[in-house]
């Protein structure tokens, strides 16, 4: 057995390390600087109580990207030399950030242990590569993303750190399945290499029908297309859709993870999904018989778009369907609902579900970590964001395969009398069969990514401001539109938890009209540099003659008072958004 050796490695801290809802993120430039990691690794373990670091176990790999292989080594050797009894990764570093939250909550290791925590290395729907992007986030104990009270701990300590300590441990081979032990100054320390699909998969296949749903996929009438943009769910597509539901491997697109997601951007919308969207029949030329169903995933697998042939699901419709018939068609529901909830810029379809079926409903801000906590406290048990994000009570995290699980389900029960039939009943139907019993939400979201920091800032500061002169709002307004409904509430969103009571400000900023129509306006901390500015445009239509329309045509007016009331290009200098979903 391997002895190593403990070293104090003198520092100084960096500028803004403060990790986001969504960790730290920043150019792989920045996280290659000496000490620049390690800062913020030992930061963290500075931040939790001792008995979750010293003779604990933690998880440690990511989506794959670029420089995740050198991270994973060098937190190796912090964990060994702070105590950290064992270190679980996942074969060659590669575990999907849902997969990471399974592992915490449900996987037992080969001696009996469990995990408490999780160092989980991705920078999410960002590209990777030598010149693009990295990032590294905490997950608690119970497999979601740690609090404010936690990360706000491992800023401050990054702001005056001094030193971290580190082990003389030989490079450890994370290819190979099975434990390597070394021997320190503490005692025993353990790195478990182990399967990076097996616990996530035995999850899934406890909550859905498999067999309901491979005769779907098995059925001569269905075809079905996934891509996984070169991130880590191509970990996971080939075991679970190919030998668990028996599709063709050949409906399998980009399955093969990449450091550097092939060069592409792994953002599952219609934009930078663009081999799925052409092969769905909503490219700019159109393909024969296109396959009735198509899924993206993003980088680390957390997030999903939902295609139809020729047909787009929006995220805030699709987290609305899911709900409105999980009882019927997911035995991990069978049961009823406890609840749902909604990140705020999410539009209000949920919502209506909710109150035709009687639930408890939420809207929360945007941050995993919200729905986290009504979920531990029995609250809640189907969500969703509108940024490409579904989940459920079963982990602590988004999921985007559990999200493509749960429509393979919906169209299995939809289909189940009917395989041997005529025609099948499709994802375009459903939807529109779901309009005209709720209603639509017309919804669309602009991104302006990379906008000057000053400039973004200035343009919230003036919405803020404005708010106070409602009358001066519906002039803008009237003059750009006078079709439009006058504002007749805007505000800042704030959310008061109530499980825990704590509140949280500067949420986005809403502009709400008198026939239910919302404008929204947020800054994404999810780039790394720069300023992304997201503008929500929602408009709700009762009126099942009417709930047909071109999402784009129906939100025209909406569009043009939003970019006139917010001096869009004139604060950023955009003519146009840098992606329209």
């Amino acid at each position: 057995m391997v002895v190593f050796n403990v070293s104090k490695v003198e520092t100084k801290p960096f500028d803004g390390q403060k990790p986001g809802t969504s960790g730290l993120r920043k150019k792989v430039k920045v996280f290659v600087q000496p000490h620049y990691l390690e800062n913020f690794v030992q930061s963290t373990f500075n931040a939790l109580s001792a008995d979750k670091v010293r003779g604990a176990t933690l998880v440690v790999s990511g989506d794959g990207r670029y420089y995740s292989k050198d991270a994973v080594q060098i937190i190796t050797k912090m964990a060994a030399a702070n105590g950290v009894r064992r270190i679980w990764v996942g074969q060659n570093s590669l575990l999907s950030t849902p997969a990471v939250s399974a592992v915490i909550r449900e996987r037992t290791g080969v001696d009996g242990s469990r995990a408490s925590g999780a160092f989980i290395l991705t920078a999410s729907h960002n590209p990777g590569g030598p010149n693009e992007d990295f990032g590294i986030k905490y997950n608690m104990e119970n497999g979601g993303p740690a609090p404010e009270s936690i990360t706000d701990k491992i800023y401050e300590n990054t702001k005056t750190i001094k030193e971290y300590l580190i082990a003389d441990l030989p490079e450890v081979d994370i290819a190979t399945i099975g434990v390597t032990s070394f021997q320190g100054p503490e005692g025993q320390f353990d790195v478990e290499v182990f399967d990076s699909a097996s616990d996530y998969v035995k999850l899934m296949k406890s909550i859905f029908d498999f067999e309901a749903i491979r005769k779907l996929l098995t059925s001569p009438k269905f075809t079905f297309c996934y891509d996984a943009l070169h991130g880590v769910a191509g970990a996971y597509a080939k075991s679970i859709f190919v030998e668990e539901l028996g599709a063709q491997e050949s409906s399998l697109l980009n399955c093969t993870p990449k450091e550097d997601f092939g060069g592409g951007h792994p953002d599952p919308n219609l934009t930078y999904a663009k081999e799925l969207v052409a092969r769905m029949g909503l490219g700019k030329s159109d393909v024969n018989d296109p396959p009735e169903f198509g899924a993206a995933a993003d980088g680390d697998a957390d997030r999903n778009m939902i295609l139809g042939k020729r047909f787009f699901v929006t995220p805030s419709d699709s987290v609305a369907i899911i709900a409105a018939n999980a009882v019927d068609a997911i035995p991990y529901f069978s049961s009823g609902l406890k609840g749902v909830a909604r990140s705020m810029p999410t539009s209000a379809a949920l919502d209506v579900v909710a109150k035709h079926l009687n639930l408890k409903f939420f809207e929360v801000p945007t941050g995993w970590k919200f729905f986290g906590n009504l979920m531990d406290a029995g609250l809640c048990s189907v969500c969703g964001e509108e940024s490409f994000g579904t989940g459920s009570d079963h982990i602590r995290e988004k999921d985007g395969i559990w999200a493509v699980l749960a429509w393979l389900s919906i169209l299995a029960h939809k289909n189940k009398d009917n395989l041997d039939g005529d025609k099948l009943v499709t994802v375009e139907e459903i939807v529109r069969k779901h309009w005209a019993t709720y209603g639509r939400h017309y919804y669309t979201r602009y991104d302006y990514e990379n906008v000057d920091a000053g400039a973004a800032k200035e343009l919230m500061a003036y919405l803020v401001k404005l708010q106070s002169t409602l009358p001066e709002v519906n002039e803008i307004v009237k003059s750009a539109r006078s079709d439009v409904s006058k504002v007749v509430n805007a505000d800042e969103f704030e959310y008061k938890d109530p499980v825990d009571g704590s509140i949280s400000k500067h949420q986005g900023i809403r502009y709400l009209f008198e026939d239910g129509s919302r404008l929204v306006f947020r800054l994404s901390g999810t780039g790394s540099e720069g300023a992304t500015i997201r503008l929500y445009i929602e408009q709700y239509e009762k009126d099942p003659s009417k709930t047909g329309r071109d999402s784009q045509e129906a939100l025209g007016p909406l569009v043009e008072v939003a970019l006139k009331l917010s001096k869009m290009q004139e604060f950023t200098g955009r003519s146009a958004p840098t992606v329209i979903t």
